[in-house]
């Protein structure tokens, strides 16, 4: 029946000798399909509206030129061939023109055997198209961890376009660019995880080749105990509400249930996962067992080349003035655990590990099942589709807001004096916005708008100058950037990047004028250390100025403020540097008479100090900073985990084991031995006059200098050599 109410016309035809009938309007590819003729296509899916771009479906209706059998309607005494030899001619040299852009096999034909251009191809007898392909290659998208994008699979049929606006309304998907150079696009053609694409897999369903595919459960390390939830069971927990079917039949395995029974280890510090865990029922503990307690150096007697010491010190035993000011040790789950007493609840509801999920950083603290508990452990790209979904997103946020916001922020000593009341407008002012990897957060020069906290993950500052770019620090949770354009620069001093995985807590600028106004003490930190960090930069720029920086930085001195350099003339290689701080440090060398060369000077392995030091990056609970004088530090909540040790690219820090008596969790009061790391690097032999490599060199090779002043003079006179790699 027509929308009036009235019987459509019947339309008479032709279709391969065959005499049909169908209703007026009907497109001669439903017409056939009706009466059981088979015509092939790849751009046209069943009860979708024509496109007609593939043109594979042509045929012959007697007019001038073959016509598309999806977009063509149905007419009274039409005759249509489906099958001539010339429609044969025609489509077969159609389907060879994509084959011969098309990579065979492509991903979803070495998957799975059925892409559909590949099977049609082999239908017609194609195997090596006659045509020449693109000169170049569109390459892959691999930013989404759900779902690989390969460019050079695409046949432009738009069925994930369609599949993506039409189906389920996410308007993510288009077309960019003309001619050869048309494909589609991610919103304004952004890389797919940067994109807001949720994940849903319907683009992977409609494409028909494997341009859109998933990614699956690779490298999977779910628990041995861990029972596989259907797609039916997660979608009626709420969690899971507007989660795509599709997609989670696709990743069937990449989300499990576990049960712990009390007293269980859910996961341990200091160790490397793939996962994150999501509390559907009991109470967990987390909590740090490393002491907390940093590596102090000591020695009784002051003589000459005297034996230091190692041990673990309280804060108390040696007080840092920094550490002092510390609350809050930072983790990778919903809660702060307290310096005093590093030990928390999570309950139903509560997400942890997201760090260790998405950027395979270290456990920043040890979980404990505390009554009988169910969880569910899912892979990366079940967590990347929660933390798009709106209704977890607002589950995450409301934690985030009620539980962390007040520790966060307390947690950097300069808003420690914030109150609640203002705490509390914050509660409902602050947004968590989400960054991948390499995605830019702010340029530099750009209007300030906006101060972020770091919730999760690092963020990379540079500066770009005439020579290059210089990065400036990393920043990870618990610290924060954007108070210098909005203290009165009024733009961007520096470029900030997601360096991985990234959690902001954006203040807009209206709530941190209003923190200005509220609190004159904390305005006068912000505007202290805005001039440090300017007077740091403008020393940078000098040093830019004065010594040639490629040379620098292809040497990675750029950011070393203190190095230990070795003139070989004098140098006989005795080694008495390396045993000196050996004997200084209970046995464990922090000096490797090995490095870089400049000229006649060897900068040996040794803690550089480095300004912007690659040690920070990843560390699970921010143990390793800097302090304003640049001095980098190891603090006392140190887990010796090791990832410091493994990346700093100079080999300069290390593991110094140390036993300690701590209490046994299974069998309460009881205490038991055991060894645990902390990491240690050089500490210039703090107490001594000089430190012990240097006073030990026999020959008066061993110099610790300042490299800003050392090089500039070395580079800049018209002797010096050419460094060597």
């Amino acid at each position: 029946m027509s929308a009036g109410g009235q019987a459509l016309r019947q339309v008479e035809l032709t279709i391969d000798g065959k005499k049909v009938v169908v209703p007026e309007g009907t497109t001669v590819f439903d017409a056939a399909r009706l009466n059981a003729i088979s015509i092939p296509t790849l751009c046209h899916q069943q009860n979708e509206a024509p496109v007609g771009v593939c043109r594979v479906c042509v045929v012959d209706v007697g007019a001038r030129v073959f016509t598309a059998a999806c977009v063509r309607a149905v007419e009274p005494g039409m005759v249509v061939t489906t099958n001539s030899e010339k429609v044969r001619r025609a489509r077969r040299t159609l389907v060879e023109l994509l084959m011969s852009d098309h990579p065979s096999p492509c991903a979803r034909q070495q998957h799975s055997r059925d892409c559909e251009l590949e099977t049609l191809a082999k239908l017609e007898g194609i195997t090596q198209p006659r045509f020449a392909p693109r000169s170049t290659s569109r390459g892959k998208d691999d930013s989404s961890l759900s779902i690989a994008v390969a460019f050079d699979a695409c046949i432009l049929c738009d069925r994930c376009i369609r599949g993506c606006n039409d189906i389920r309304g996410n308007l993510v998907l288009g077309r960019t660019g003309k001619g050869a150079q048309t494909g589609i696009a991610f919103d304004h053609n952004r890389p797919m995880g940067e994109s807001t694409c949720v994940s849903c897999g319907e683009c992977m369903v409609s494409c028909p080749t494997g341009a859109l595919t998933n990614k699956g459960t690779v490298h999977a390390a779910l628990g041995p105990d861990a029972r596989p939830v259907t797609s039916e069971e997660l979608l009626q927990l709420p969690v899971f509400k507007g989660v795509s079917g599709t997609f989670l039949e696709l990743n069937k395995g990449a989300i499990v249930q576990r049960h712990f029974q009390r007293g269980d280890m859910v996961c341990r510090e200091g160790e490397y996962g793939s996962t994150a865990f999501y509390i559907l029922e009991g109470q967990a503990q987390v909590s740090i067992s490393s002491p907390i307690a940093h590596v102090k150096t000591d020695g009784g007697a002051r003589g000459f080349l005297s034996r230091l010491k190692s041990s673990l010190a309280r804060r108390q035993e040696d007080r840092r003035e920094e550490e002092a000011q510390q609350r809050y040790i930072p983790t990778d789950g919903p809660v702060d655990l307290a310096y005093e007493n590093p030990v928390a609840e999570l309950g139903p509801g509560d997400l942890f590990g997201e760090m260790t999920c998405m950027n395979y950083y270290p456990r920043s603290a040890t979980v404990r099942a505390q009554t009988d508990c169910t969880m569910l452990e899912m892979l990366r790209n079940v967590l990347d589709i929660l933390q798009k979904n709106k209704t977890f997103r607002e589950q995450l946020e409301g934690t985030y807001r009620q539980r962390a916001l007040d520790s966060h922020l307390r947690g950097v000593p300069i808003f420690a004096g914030l109150t609640d009341d203002f705490i509390n407008h914050l509660r409902e002012t602050v947004e968590l916005t989400r960054y991948a990897p390499g995605e830019v957060i702010c340029r530099q020069g750009e209007p300030a708008d906006s101060f972020y906290l770091v919730r999760l993950g690092f963020v990379k500052v540079s500066e770009t100058y005439p020579g290059g770019e210089l990065v400036l620090a990393y920043l990870s949770r618990g610290n924060y950037f954007g108070e210098i354009g909005l203290l009165g620069v009024g733009q961007r001093s520096a470029t900030c990047t997601a360096l991985d995985h990234v959690e902001l807590v954006r203040i807009a600028s209206a709530d941190f004028q209003l923190m200005m106004g509220w609190f004159p003490q904390v305005r006068r930190s912000l505007e202290a250390v805005a001039q440090e960090r300017l007077q740091q930069n403008r020393e940078r720029l000098s040093l830019v100025r004065s010594v040639p920086l490629d040379r620098f930085l292809a040497q990675g001195l750029m950011e070393a403020q203190s190095l230990l350099i070795l003139n070989l003339e004098n140098c006989t290689r005795c080694d008495a540097c390396v045993r000196a701080c050996a004997d200084a440090h209970d046995g464990v060398t922090r000096l490797v008479r090995e490095g870089l060369r400049f000229d006649k000077y060897l900068v040996a392995t040794s803690c550089r100090q480095c300004r912007d030091p690659l040690c920070m990056v990843g560390c699970p609970v921010g143990s390793i900073r800097r302090r304003h004088s640049l001095e980098v530090i190891i603090e006392d909540w140190c887990i010796g985990c090791g990832l410091c040790a493994r990346n700093c690219p100079y080999g300069n820090i290390n593991l110094h084991p140390f036993e300690v008596t701590q209490g046994e969790p299974a069998l309460p009061g009881r205490e038991m031995a055991v060894i645990q790391q902390k990491a240690t690097s050089c500490d210039l032999c703090t107490g001594h006059k000089e430190p012990s490599c240097v006073y030990a060199c026999p020959h008066d090779a061993a110099h610790r200098v300042n490299p800003r002043e050392f090089f500039a003079r070395t580079l800049g006179s018209p002797t010096a050599g050419v460094p060597e790699s």
